[in-house]
């Protein structure tokens, strides 16, 4: 693996650790009240043209942490209309 790879390894760490603690609290309180629903579709929405622009470019850091954030986003939007 070269260090490209490893940069993105180390943002992709960063940037999905980055939503569990958003995870953790909605999972644990049910309150999604402040949790802004238009922000987390339009994030979504980026997050798959990410995952398809790493596909194209054949990069596996961007893929794989991006299907992590998409699912994690996901579950953030699931319990923000089923926890209203």
């Amino acid at each position: 693996m070269n260090r490209n790879h490893w940069i993105g390894i180390i943002a992709g760490i960063l940037t999905t650790g980055a939503f569990l603690p958003q995870v953790a609290q909605i999972l644990k309180t049910r309150n999604t009240r402040s949790i802004s629903l238009a922000m987390y579709l339009l994030s979504s929405m980026g997050v798959a043209i990410w995952i398809f622009y790493g596909l194209k470019i054949r990069a596996p850091p961007i893929i794989i942490f991006n299907i992590i954030n998409l699912v994690l986003m996901l579950l953030i939007i699931g319990a923000k209309l089923y926890w209203k």
